[in-house]
């Protein structure tokens, strides 16, 4: 099994379902003691700001507050650079916690040894 887990989620309110998949798989990966690094890319990157992830609902899903709080206290959340820039959202703009940064990191953390890397 792999002891550290990659996950770039693609999507925000625009595919509920498959935006909590991710951020459901991440949070309980961090909850079973996996290192977990889950990057918020294309319309997922609004959830990187205060208040936001409140406004997203599906039926029968936990919170996504409640969620990015978990991954938050003991994983990283990373804002793709470019996604961040289309939006114009800064490292001022962002939760407490949540980096920036681009492809070259995440090509790092992917490719790390023993790392299973998920796109959703």
């Amino acid at each position: 099994m792999a002891k550290k887990l990659v996950i770039k989620v693609t999507a925000g309110a625009d595919a509920p379902e498959r935006c909590s998949q991710a951020f459901t798989v991440a949070a309980v990966a961090v909850a079973s003691g996996v290192d977990v690094s889950l990057w918020l890319t294309g319309e997922s990157a609004w959830f990187a700001l205060p208040g936001r992830a409140a406004e997203f609902e599906l039926p029968h899903a936990a919170p996504l507050p409640d969620l990015i709080d978990s991954i938050l206290a003991g994983g990283r959340l990373t804002l793709c650079t470019q996604c961040a820039a289309r939006r114009d959202i800064t490292e001022k703009d962002v939760i407490e916690g949540v980096r920036i940064a681009g492809a070259q990191v995440f090509v790092q953390e992917s490719l790390a040894d023993e790392t299973q890397a998920l796109v959703y």
